[in-house]
């Protein structure tokens, strides 16, 4: 039997001088008694895979609209190879699996259905009203919006996990502000900024994966791009005879493990050249620590550079993306019209929230084939309401 005090002896005599050590937290908002038997950040993680929006994320979109086929990633399974990838590079570095976990599990609790058309579409309408911002509305997801215990609205996490999520940034996530309480000029924790790169790994990686199946990239043409010529090379010189289909999860595979090692390897120089050896020297470096090298930098550039040119600009992408917007626009609009068609709980809270917070709070926690099925109820006259 392992108590949390033996939790977190282990964590002392294992984790790195720098890591965020459970007991050093700074708790939660509401006051509670710790766990006999599960560090503050295991039983965070467990709390948002119960959580309502966790479930949710299977049904939201990453690139491809749900109906577009069951192979492709939603915000679920990319989610979870997130938090995969994360935990292998926090292992490597003496970090702490738990946080960097929770964290990676949470990092998309906020996002819209139909992805990053979902959330334009409701910048747009919240633009003169509060604004719309993804990683901001994962906070209030945890904080207010999920319903679970008596004594206070929320799912009442830990401090340095709300950090991680107000401080995520990739290249699809730049809040624009940090909100009051959450040291805006101090780096985040590591176990954060490995979320940060580990989320952009499994982006690209895994975007490469379903443009190619979807046949939105063709593997002939990739072989432009220097990093993916050079394992395409590699993997086909030891697969002589394999298909492409085989040839491609390779390469994929190959894409990932040698970020991350790139990754580990360049952020352990940075940690031993800058003498980082607390989590004071973390907070306060000038720098994000978790980093590529320049050479993997400029490849990693290459790639997204394609991707945004032939994948996420691609006609078919833009079409879905389009057509995702409207149908946002025009059931926020209807709302707005006439507020009493939300549900009841929703109409509750608008004295307080104001119409615009309250309608986008209720937008933004649909899924695709949800928002999908409540514009047919809002604007075919044959479907039932």
């Amino acid at each position: 039997m392992k108590s949390r005090k033996q939790i977190e002896e282990f964590e002392d005599q294992y984790l790195a001088s720098y890591a965020m050590h459970s007991k050093e937290t700074k708790g939660r908002i509401h006051k509670e008694e710790a766990h006999d038997y599960r560090s503050i950040y295991q039983r965070d993680r467990d709390r948002i895979i119960h959580s309502a929006a966790f479930r949710r994320l299977e049904y939201k979109t990453q690139v491809f609209v749900n109906h577009e086929g069951d192979y492709y990633r939603t915000r679920l399974t990319h989610t979870l190879e997130v938090a995969q990838i994360a935990r292998t590079i926090a292992r490597a570095l003496g970090l702490n699996e738990d946080l960097v976990e929770t964290i990676a599990l949470a990092h998309d609790l906020g996002h819209p259905p139909y992805g990053h058309a979902g959330e334009d579409a409701l910048k747009e309408q919240m633009k003169k009203h509060g604004g719309f911002e993804h990683n901001m509305q994962s906070l209030r997801v945890v904080d207010v919006l999920e319903e679970r215990y008596a004594n206070f609205k929320g799912l009442n996490l830990s401090w340095e996990v709300r950090e991680g999520l107000v401080k995520h940034s990739s290249k699809f996530d730049s809040p624009d502000k940090t909100p009051a309480g959450f040291e805006p000029k101090s780096q985040p924790t590591l176990e954060a900024q490995v979320v940060n790169i580990s989320d952009e790994i499994a982006y690209d990686s895994h975007d490469l994966d379903d443009g190619i199946t979807s046949e939105l990239l063709d593997m002939d043409k990739l072989r432009k791009i220097k990093i993916w010529r050079n394992l395409y090379q590699n993997s086909n010189s030891k697969n002589l005879k394999v298909d492409n289909r085989i040839l491609k999860y390779q390469i994929v595979k190959s894409l990932i493990h040698n970020q991350v090692t790139d990754l580990i390897n360049e952020t352990q120089t940075k940690i031993n050249k800058l003498k980082i050896s607390s989590l004071k020297d973390v907070k306060s470096a000038k720098i994000a620590l978790v980093s590529f090298s320049k050479q993997m930098q400029i490849q990693r550039g290459e790639l997204k550079k394609y991707l945004k040119n032939n994948l996420y600009h691609h006609h078919r992408v833009n079409r879905m993306a389009n057509k995702a917007k409207r149908f946002i626009k025009e059931i926020f609009i209807v709302f707005l019209k006439d507020p009493s068609m939300l549900p009841p709980s929703n109409q509750a809270r608008i004295k307080k929230d104001g119409k615009h917070k309250v309608i986008c709070d209720y937008i933004a926690s649909m899924t695709d084939r949800f928002a999908e099925n409540e514009h047919k109820k809002l604007f075919d006259p044959y479907e039932k309401v």
